[in-house]
């Protein structure tokens, strides 16, 4: 009785509250991206954004969903992918860019808290996605198929009745895809906190932490923003700072991680739902996380080696 009260009841309460939020905001914003479609609003703007975004393997009216991304929750530029007519390739390097730069507002001023510049955090990975397009496109196969989604049906839309229908149909499909995501991922996390299994898991990814180069202490933080993102792990390592189980120094390090690098089964499960490939978006996101860390490790090094001179 406990386990459904508690684990089950108590997930998929939180998660009917989380996914009505989300839907509020990203509902109205894929039927304006219908609207702008419709009127020949993205051609216009793809005209001037094609010179840029061809270097990402990109049409520019994509540029609409990496611009949402970065002020916005994963979900909302996920509803206007949804509405688009892209192909596999060109939604795995929006994928990508997109896990690396959205919701900066809050995120970056999330991680300001626990002593890392906002416009660090904020540049480093809008500069970070901009590249990664760029290397994508270079090594990505040319032919990947099309997305699970297949939108085909955006541009044989006559009227704007059809348009509400198409919308109200691929709504309902965002909707119980969040839906289900949420509720897994809140219902995981209820499991591994009532077990006390984020302790133990924390412990054996030592071996890990260093590979990425990582202190040893910023394992549960590093753990907890994997899981649940950078909000609520941003949250723990504060508390953490206070309590002095973290240093300054430490947590610096983690969110430049983090900040290329978080929330990989949320970010990671709603694109493999679309159809893209899982060793792309986290083999890329892994080696980017592991050069950043590295890089800033050895800017430090030189730093404190130039000051000791």
């Amino acid at each position: 009785m406990e386990f459904r009260n508690n684990i089950i009841y108590g997930a998929l309460k939180k998660s009917g509250f989380t996914t009505a939020w989300l839907l509020r905001i990203i509902l109205p914003i894929s039927l304006l991206v219908r609207f702008l479609d419709y009127f020949g609003i993205l051609a216009f703007m793809a005209g001037f954004l094609d010179p840029v975004f061809v270097y990402m393997g990109l049409p520019g009216s994509t540029a609409i969903v990496f611009m949402t991304s970065i002020f916005l929750p994963l979900y909302a530029p996920l509803a206007i992918i949804t509405s688009m007519s892209i192909t596999l390739r060109e939604l795995t390097i929006l994928a990508l860019m997109c896990q690396i730069s959205h919701n900066l507002p809050v995120e970056s001023a999330i991680q300001a808290k626990t002593g890392t510049s906002f416009w660090a955090m904020t540049l480093l990975r809008i500069s970070m996605s901009i590249i990664v397009g760029i290397l994508l496109n270079l090594i990505l196969p040319e032919n990947m198929g099309m997305p699970v989604f297949a939108q085909t049906d955006v541009t044989n839309i006559a009227s704007l009745g059809d348009l509400f229908l198409v919308w109200l149909k691929s709504s309902l499909h965002i909707s119980l895809l969040i839906l289900v995501i949420v509720f897994l991922l809140n219902l995981l996390y209820n499991l591994l906190e009532k077990y006390r299994l984020i302790a133990v898991f924390s412990k054996g990814i030592e071996p890990v932490l260093r590979i990425f180069g990582l202190p040893v202490s910023t394992g549960f933080l590093w753990l907890i923003g994997y899981i649940v993102g950078l909000a609520y792990g941003g949250a723990l390592m504060i508390d953490q700072m206070k309590e002095g189980k973290v240093t300054r120094a430490d947590a610096s390090l983690l969110n430049y991680h983090l900040a290329v690098s978080h929330s990989v089964l949320e970010d990671n499960l709603l694109f493999v739902a679309l159809g893209v490939s899982l060793w792309w978006i986290l083999g890329v996101r892994f080696v980017l996380a592991w050069a950043v860390v590295w890089i800033r490790r050895t800017i430090l090094r030189l730093k404190i080696e130039r000051i000791s001179f």
